[in-house]
């Protein structure tokens, strides 16, 4: 943390950010997005049906993984707050999460399915779990960033709503590439290899530049030393004191949960739903491909609406797109690509507008507690949403194993039985669906609004003008 009197917690009102900045910024989303994306998708199914790992076993690897990062997320935010009062810049942890990340990732997948499913489990737990450490050390100070390049409500927007796009290209691009790489092999686990190796080259090309491109400042200083248990308190203090962040953080996981619940069946949906194992690349292009166009959009929405009713109204198509979806029980068939699609539509503003309003509760908190305390927002921001992700695939794990999914090795067909499809359809439909309508309840409690910001990217008043009263 870095200490600040409140006079200048925030910087003075900057004019537009430069195209630059937000082009270097915005491409850290294409490695973002890759690994948030990917892992999702494949990795569960990944150890179901190609190394035989059990169901519940997949799912509660992949949570592991994930829910270490839950651990350590804070403990970086608070390091990346100390490297950028020492250094001025938050760049050094980034660059070696970009630069380990890919290294990690192809590791994950390079299991041969020759060591059978004990050896393969431990194996990618152990990988993964690395390859979760690398994204956090580029990831948490990647988030922090956008409340020190801009103090303006609107222009945190536009810096976000770019981030986004590249963000949704990114999932399009792993979501429906990756697959498509994967099957270019005869060999099942060949074809995952060789998507590994392809999606962690792309991966490093977008962490590395915005590594580069984060931003120095002049003013530097020798931060206090603090225990480990300190780093912790940190981020329960900042979550104590902080409504706002509460809020929008308890709204953001519960939709992270619904999400990652979404995009761990997607695979499942395809193959045994729609009876096509490509079919998941459709589902990712009807998804993600109306999510790139209406980006902008949403951008244009909180600027009319401001940035909580734009969220709202996100939210809330999102949520009547995901109950629609429950009609795959009785008739499955391609008419599920029109609500993905309006699901899409609501995906953009779930993404774009929340990562706007977080840089707006980084900067309310340091005018009003004269602290600045980002990468301890950030920290917990990354742990919250990590979570999410990672119990959706528990989510989905647990119900497949209740509702009787068979696994298998190396690519081998199975038939499912009907509980099992329809497990998988409540997944993908019902249970998000009950998710979002929890975050509506969350969001409505988020009290920061347009004036609120402005106001504090005013400065503050000479001392004598502000204590100056009436004329005599």
């Amino acid at each position: 943390m870095t200490h600040r009197s409140a006079s200048d917690a925030v910087a003075p009102p900057t004019d537009r950010v430069p195209a630059r900045t937000i082009a270097g910024y915005a491409v850290g989303s294409l490695g973002t997005g890759g690994f948030g994306t990917l892992p999702g998708l494949v990795l569960v199914y990944f150890l179901t049906d190609n190394l035989g790992v059990t169901a519940i076993v997949a799912g509660l690897i992949v949570s592991l993984a994930k829910l270490w990062d839950v651990v350590i997320d804070p403990l970086i935010g608070s390091l990346s707050d100390r490297a950028l009062a020492r250094t001025g810049s938050r760049r050094g942890l980034m660059l070696v999460g970009a630069l380990t990340l890919p290294v990690f990732f192809i590791l994950t997948f390079a299991v041969p399915i020759e060591v059978g499913p004990t050896v393969g489990a431990i194996w990618v737990l152990v990988a993964f779990m690395l390859t979760a450490t690398s994204f956090s050390l580029f990831q948490v100070p990647y988030i922090a960033l956008p409340a020190e390049l801009t103090t303006r409500y609107d222009e945190r927007t536009r810096l976000l709503t770019w981030r986004v796009v590249v963000l949704t290209a990114a999932i399009l691009l792993f979501g429906a590439g990756g697959p498509l790489l994967r099957g270019l092999s005869e060999t099942p686990s060949q074809g995952y290899l060789l998507m590994a190796v392809v999606a962690g080259l792309v991966i490093a090309a977008g962490l590395t530049p915005a590594s580069l491109a984060a931003p120095r400042r002049a003013e530097r200083g020798e931060p206090q030393r603090v225990s480990l248990g300190t780093h912790y308190r940190l981020a329960i203090l900042a979550l104590r004191e902080s409504q706002p962040f509460r809020a929008l953080l308890g709204t953001f996981v519960l939709q992270g949960l619904a999400t990652g619940t979404m995009l761990a069946a997607a695979q499942y949906v395809a193959t045994h739903v729609l009876r096509s194992e490509d079919a998941v690349t459709l589902l990712f292009l009807a998804l993600i491909a109306p999510a790139l166009l209406f980006a902008p959009v949403w951008g244009r929405v909180a600027r009319r609406t401001g940035k909580e009713r734009g969220y709202l109204i996100a939210s809330v198509l999102f949520a009547v797109a995901a109950l629609a979806i429950t009609g795959l029980v009785w008739a499955p068939g391609a008419w599920v690509y029109l609500p993905v699609a309006l699901a899409g539509v609501a995906y953009a503003g779930m993404q774009a507008l929340p990562l706007a309003m977080l840089p707006d509760v980084i900067a309310h908190d340091a005018r009003a507690s004269g602290t600045d305390r980002a990468g301890v927002f950030s920290g917990v921001w990354t742990a919250g949403e990590t979570a999410g992700m990672a119990l959706g695939a528990t989510v989905l794990t647990v119900i497949l194993s209740f509702t009787g999914y068979i696994e298998s090795v190396g690519g081998q067909t199975v038939a499912q039985p009907a509980s099992a499809v329809t497990g998988i359809v409540i997944a993908f439909s019902i249970v998000p669906a009950v998710l979002l309508g929890a975050s509506i309840l969350l969001l409505r409690r988020y009290r920061l609004r347009r004036d609120d910001i402005e106001a504090d990217a005013r400065p503050a008043p000479p001392a004598d003008v502000a204590n100056e009263g009436p004329a005599a």
